[in-house]
């Protein structure tokens, strides 16, 4: 017998959690291992409750899905995160699937469609409910992309000199890791050197008020 797939919900929203977490229990094959509030509480408890796939809101206090999606992949690129939103605007669903988020899916849709977006992602493939998928339009690839949040810390840690090693340290993430959103981070920003990082960063107000704008 297929062991039932292990789903983690998490939103700020404690009648929405449990709203959804009392519908997928009714399905046979859904195992809800947990309902937590933020997107540290993820971060912090992912390991002990092991879940298959993550249904996380976007805006919570702490620690936004956004930046736990980040995080979680970043740790472990396998995992599989779905978005459970209420916005469908266009920049919601394409930010969040530039996270690596695998699906989107807005919290006003029938719930044989959130087990169908489980579903989905468990077959590895993307799930975009249809006002999510209505609102995603292809980008033209000519403007630049904006820095995720974890990019933002990273450039900030690398613009006050600190080396990939102390960074990843600092972070705890490894070398390779810091040295791949480092690579991003100046191809988005269009310069090539840790020099002009840094003049970017000084700039651009990155190095004033520490710790306020990430």
């Amino acid at each position: 017998m297929t062991a039932p797939t292990r789903v983690l919900i998490v939103d700020d929203h404690p009648m929405v959690a449990d709203g959804i977490r009392a519908i997928l229990e009714t399905y046979d094959d859904l195992e809800v291992v947990g309902t937590l509030c933020n997107g540290q509480e993820v971060i912090d408890q992912v390991r002990h409750l092991r879940p298959d796939v993550i249904l996380m809101d976007l805006n919570m206090p702490q620690l936004s899905g956004l930046s736990a999606t980040e995080i979680l992949l970043e740790r472990d690129p396998a995992t599989r995160i779905l978005i459970l939103s209420m916005h469908d605007a266009p920049e919601y669903v394409s930010t969040a699937m530039r996270h690596g988020a695998r699906g989107y899916v807005l919290k006003d849709v029938p719930t044989e469609k959130i087990y169908t977006a489980i579903q989905t992602v468990m077959r590895g493939e993307t799930y975009l409910c249809t006002g999510a998928s209505a609102s995603l339009s292809p980008g033209t690839g000519d403007g630049r992309e904006p820095l995720t949040a974890r990019e933002q810390t990273i450039l900030l840690q690398l613009a006050q000199g600190k080396s990939n090693r102390e960074v990843a340290a600092e972070l705890d993430i490894s070398v390779h890791t810091v040295e791949t959103h480092r690579k991003n981070i100046k191809r988005k920003l269009g310069i090539t050197s840790t020099a002009g990082l840094t003049r970017y960063a000084m700039e651009h107000g990155v190095l004033q008020g520490t710790g306020s704008g990430f």
